[in-house]
C-alpha cells in the first residue's frame, strides 16, 4: 500500500479516530499505565524507600494470604455475592428486556424505560439511606413488620438479610440501565422473522422463545462472560455503606479487606498482593468462560 493510498484512507476514517480518542486515552492513563504497580506486589514496599529501594521479597505476601483464616471467609464471601448477583440479577435484566420489547405502546414504552432507567444515576450513599428508612431499627417496613408478627426483624443488623438487601439494590438501581444493550440486541432482529412466525400459528411467548432468545443468544453469553471476569469484584461503595459489625461475617469481601489493611492500615504491597491475586483469578474465568462458550458453538469474545 502506497504512502497516498494511507493517507487518502487516514483522512477518511480521521472523524472516527477522533472520536475514540477520548476513550483509548482514557483507557491507556488509568487502566494500563497504572498496570507498573503490580511489582509493589512483590516487594516490602516502603513510601520513605520508594519503589526501587524497598525490599524484594518474592512470593510472600501471596503465601502470607493464602495462608490467613480469613482467606476462605473472604473467598466464600466474595463468590457467594458475586454468583447470587449473576443467577438473580442477571435473568431479571434478560426478562426485563423482552418484557420492554413486548410494548407496543412507543409512548408507554419510554415512559417505562425512564422510570427503569433513572435508578441508575442515584448515587449509592442515597440507596443506602433509602434502605435505612424502610429497613433500619425504626424503618417503615421494619416497624410494619414488627405490629403484624409482634417482632422486630433486624434487616441491617443481620447476617442472613445482608446478601438479600445487596441483590435488591442492585437489581432496583442497575436492572434497567442493564437492558440497553439487550434492546439494541433485539432491535436488530429481522421483524420478516416475526411475521413469518405468525403465519405459521406462533404466539407472543412461542415467538419470544423460538425467535427472540435465539436473537440476543451471543448477546447473552458475551454479557455473561464479561460479567464473570468481575467474579472476584465486589461494589465497594454498595459494600461498605451496607456493611456493619453485625454483618461483618457475611459482608467482608475481597475489596473491604483491601481497603482495610491495604490502605487504612498502610500495608501497600499486600493490599496490591491481594488485588493481583483477583486479576488473575477474574482472567482465567474469563479465558474458561470463553472456551466454554467456543466448545458450545458461540463466538466468545477472544
Amino acid at each position: 500500500m502506497n504512502t497516498a493510498v494511507r493517507r487518502t484512507k487516514f483522512s477518511k476514517y480521521l472523524p472516527f479516530y477522533l472520536l475514540a480518542a477520548p476513550g483509548m486515552i482514557y483507557f491507556i492513563l488509568f487502566h494500563y499505565v497504572p498496570i507498573w504497580g503490580i511489582i509493589l506486589a512483590f516487594q516490602d514496599y516502603s513510601p520513605y524507600l520508594g519503589v526501587f529501594k524497598s525490599e524484594w521479597i518474592g512470593f510472600e505476601n501471596f503465601i502470607h494470604f493464602f495462608n490467613l483464616p480469613d482467606f476462605k471467609v473472604l473467598l466464600n464471601n466474595t463468590l457467594i455475592l458475586s454468583l447470587c448477583s449473576i443467577a438473580l440479577y442477571f435473568p431479571f435484566t434478560v426478562l426485563l428486556s423482552l418484557l420492554l420489547n413486548e410494548l407496543r405502546s412507543v409512548l408507554f414504552k419510554r415512559i417505562v424505560q425512564s422510570v427503569f432507567y433513572l435508578p441508575h444515576f442515584v448515587s449509592w450513599v442515597i440507596i443506602a439511606g433509602i434502605t435505612l428508612i424502610f429497613f433500619g431499627p425504626s424503618g417503615v417496613i421494619t416497624h410494619s413488620l414488627e405490629e403484624m408478627i409482634g417482632r422486630t426483624v433486624p434487616f441491617m443488623m443481620s447476617e442472613a438479610w445482608f446478601r438479600p438487601l445487596i441483590i435488591f439494590q442492585s437489581i432496583w438501581r442497575d436492572a434497567g440501565w442493564g437492558t440497553i444493550i439487550f434492546l439494541a440486541a433485539l432491535a436488530g432482529i429481522n421483524p420478516e422473522i416475526y411475521e413469518a412466525g405468525k403465519m405459521d400459528g406462533a404466539g407472543r411467548l412461542r415467538s419470544m422463545w423460538h425467535i427472540t432468545l435465539p436473537g440476543i443468544k451471543s448477546t447473552i453469553i458475551i454479557l455473561l462472560l464479561i460479567r464473570l471476569g468481575h467474579a472476584l469484584d465486589s461494589n465497594f461503595q454498595q459494600v461498605f455503606l451496607m456493611s456493619n459489625n453485625l454483618n461483618i461475617g457475611v459482608s467482608d469481601v475481597f475489596d473491604l479487606y483491601v481497603y482495610r489493611v491495604g490502605l487504612q492500615q498502610g500495608s501497600f504491597s499486600f493490599g496490591v498482593a491481594v488485588g493481583l491475586f483477583k486479576s488473575i483469578v477474574s482472567l482465567v474465568l474469563v479465558l474458561g468462560a470463553n472456551r466454554l462458550a467456543k466448545w458450545f458453538g458461540e463466538d466468545g469474545i477472544f
